[in-house]
């Protein structure tokens, strides 16, 4: 995983090109089993068959899912003798998983605020 980013994002600096490569990306975490295999993913590479015994799915859809996901250059395969191990394409997917998880539970923990307040 590489590419780090030395500059910082400013709202002003998305245009109707960038918005639409977004938008694309995140319909990536709009799926809760890409979620999943993303999140396996972040802990280490691994092989079609490891990330459907972690996740819970068969292979043949793990392999379809990690198909959209390399479209999105979300995932990498590297050949491994005669198994594809799959890995982040790079840290900011991590980021980007993170964030999200993050902000999920930030708005968890606003819902439980608002239902003891009641």
């Amino acid at each position: 995983m590489g590419h780090s980013s030395a500059t910082t994002f400013r709202g002003a600096d998305v245009d109707l090109e960038m918005a639409n490569q977004i938008a694309e990306a995140m319909q990536a975490l709009a799926t809760p089993s890409r979620v999943l295999i993303l999140a396996r993913l972040l802990e280490s590479s691994c092989s079609v068959t490891e990330l459907a015994e972690a996740v819970g799915m068969e292979q043949s859809a793990v392999s379809h899912q990690l198909r959209i996901l390399r479209l999105l250059r979300l995932v990498v395969g590297e050949r491994d003798g005669r198994n594809v191990l799959y890995a982040l394409h790079d840290s900011h997917v991590g980021v980007l998983l993170e964030e999200s998880a993050n902000h999920v539970a930030h708005l968890r923990l606003a819902d439980d605020e608002a239902a003891f307040a009641e």
